[in-house]
């Protein structure tokens, strides 16, 4: 069937990912391939100490983003994108957004990027015996009542930035369990919230005399594949204001950017992991059985399904690359050239690789905010020498990348000496973009085989299309590990580098370095406003 007939027909499907400076959307056909895509791109805000994104930008961005991906295929194949078989929303994973009875915001959004909850995240963790890191909802949630905030007590809801959309378009307050994960432990047995946890947070603040219990107020927890609801006619308009897109299409359980990205790599089953690398970096290795103790590193999440997954997440990875781009972009413009942002930085990428193994003595942070992992509540980007560092373009554009996947080795050596076995691991997201550069320093930091689908560029966006598509595509009884190798990665394209030791030495002693210069950050972070 042509594809003008499929979109035509409303047989594509839709998935949008709202990421930390992109929102962008993914239709894709009944080959699970992209057929087109939009995007839009946004920041976050910083405002009275809160890391934050304004609600109008959230639907501003999001119907921007389709409407590009709607322009791009009346374009491509003359058609107006008018229905689908099925949609899903992503979006960056934790945070805080406590809703009123009507739906609207109690307090401003409080992102995954917030480090100011190390209170509230050691009390829990030390109450439920389990890593609660800061950026989860439920240490918000303890913060703010820690706080004595006002607004606690007239909370009715309290849901993520992927909830929250979905709760809007649908009215169906859900949650996929990947994501509900990073809100409130999770029982994989039951596939849900761990009620022995809710217990005790109920019998923790029950003295407060708030009008609510825990499970009042929590998102209900679906599996991939489940009922999520469907696509309302006032969710058709606030995507769709121009009113072309059809209301009724099922709605898949809104997912995290973890969650998409095991989906996006097909690393969902056992003994599978992936990384995910753009804005923050996380790796996600799912379990064969559980930790010997708690690590105040790596946190414990699930994948769509409910599987226990071990996760190592950083705050910071490709935002300092992102602001030396804009600096040799600056540059080439001062020269009189109009250089074009791929290229910056396909060349940035290419000439780490001709650096120094070690990054040629330079010692880089990258922390443009808080890094949990090595104790720095807040973060200042940082670049220093001895005076034998050689600094040369390719050093520091080696040291950049070292420096982004850092504190993600501390989480990786971790796991490597609780002998936690990986047949397969998969990179995805910009990091991974310039061709073999990316994939070798990760090889490096893992010190095992990476590999990298001819998809990995498109990731989280794909991945809810994705599943979606499982939504409403699966057999009876057909798990999304079944359906993921057999109807979307059967015969995929993938190219994996196993690690050279020169480069895995040459982190090594990167690192000496940086873990010893943590005291220089810090110093930055205490006297640098």
């Amino acid at each position: 069937m042509e594809m003008k007939e499929i979109i035509a027909s409303g047989q594509a499907v839709l998935g949008i990912e709202l990421g930390s400076t992109r929102i962008k959307a993914v239709l894709i056909g009944p080959d699970h391939a992209p057929i087109a895509s939009g995007d839009h791109g946004w920041e976050n805000w910083y405002e009275n100490g809160v890391w934050t994104y304004h609600m109008d930008d959230v639907w501003e961005g999001l119907r921007d983003a389709y409407a590009s991906l709607c322009a791009g295929v009346e374009e491509k194949y003359g058609v107006k994108l008018t229905k689908v078989a099925a949609m899903g929303f992503s979006a960056m994973m934790h945070g805080y957004l406590p809703l009123d009875g009507n739906g609207e915001l109690l307090s401003p959004f409080r992102t995954w990027r917030n480090t100011m909850t190390a209170q509230a995240a050691e009390e829990l963790t030390a109450r439920f015996g389990f890593n609660i890191p800061q950026r989860w909802s439920i240490a918000h949630l303890y913060q703010a009542i820690l706080n004595g905030e006002e607004h606690v007590k007239d909370i009715v809801s309290l849901t993520t930035l992927a909830g929250y959309v979905h709760y809007k378009l649908t009215g169906v307050k859900a949650l996929g369990v990947g994501e509900a994960s990073g809100m409130f432990p999770i029982d994989s047995d039951s596939c849900d919230y761990d009620q022995a946890m809710v217990d005790s947070f109920d019998a923790l603040v029950a003295d407060r005399g708030y009008p609510w219990k825990l499970r009042d107020i929590l998102p209900k927890v679906l599996p991939a594949g489940a009922d999520a609801g469907s696509l309302t006619p006032e969710g058709a308009k606030l995507l769709d204001p121009a009113g072309t897109l059809e209301p009724g299409c099922p709605v898949a359980p809104p997912e995290g950017d973890a969650g998409t990205g095991m989906a996006a790599t097909n690393a969902v089953a056992p003994r599978t992991g992936n990384v995910s690398a753009g804005t923050s970096v996380f790796a996600m290795i799912v379990l064969e059985k559980a930790l010997s103790k708690v690590y105040p590193e790596i946190d414990m999440v699930t994948t769509p399904t409910g599987k226990p997954v071990a996760m190592v997440h950083c705050n910071n990875c490709t935002n300092e690359i992102n602001a030396w781009a804009k600096v040799f972009k600056g540059f080439l413009e001062a020269l009189g050239q109009k250089p074009d942002m791929n290229a910056v930085f396909t060349a940035m990428f290419e000439s780490a690789a001709k650096g120094a193994a070690d990054g040629g003595g330079l010692l880089l942070y990258n922390y443009l905010s808080g890094e949990p992992i090595t104790g720095m509540e807040e973060g200042r980007p940082l670049l220093c020498r001895a005076p034998e560092g050689e600094l040369s373009f390719p050093n520091l554009m080696r040291a950049q990348l070292l420096s982004a996947l850092a504190t993600l080795k501390i989480g990786l050596d971790i796991l490597a000496g609780e002998q936690v076995a990986v047949d397969r691991l998969l990179g995805h997201g910009g990091f991974f973009k310039t061709p073999k550069v990316g994939q070798s320093i990760l090889a490096a930091a893992a010190g095992a085989p990476v590999s990298v689908m001819e998809t990995a560029g498109e990731g989280g966006p794909w991945g809810m299309a994705l599943l979606a598509a499982y939504r409403v595509e699966k057999r009876d009884g057909q798990s999304l590990e079944d359906y993921l190798e057999q109807n979307v990665f059967a015969g995929a394209q993938v190219s994996t580098l196993a690690p050279e030791q020169a480069d895995v030495d040459g982190f090594e002693a990167f690192m000496a370095r940086y873990r010893k210069g943590l005291a220089i950050e810090r110093s930055a972070v205490d006297n640098l406003g």
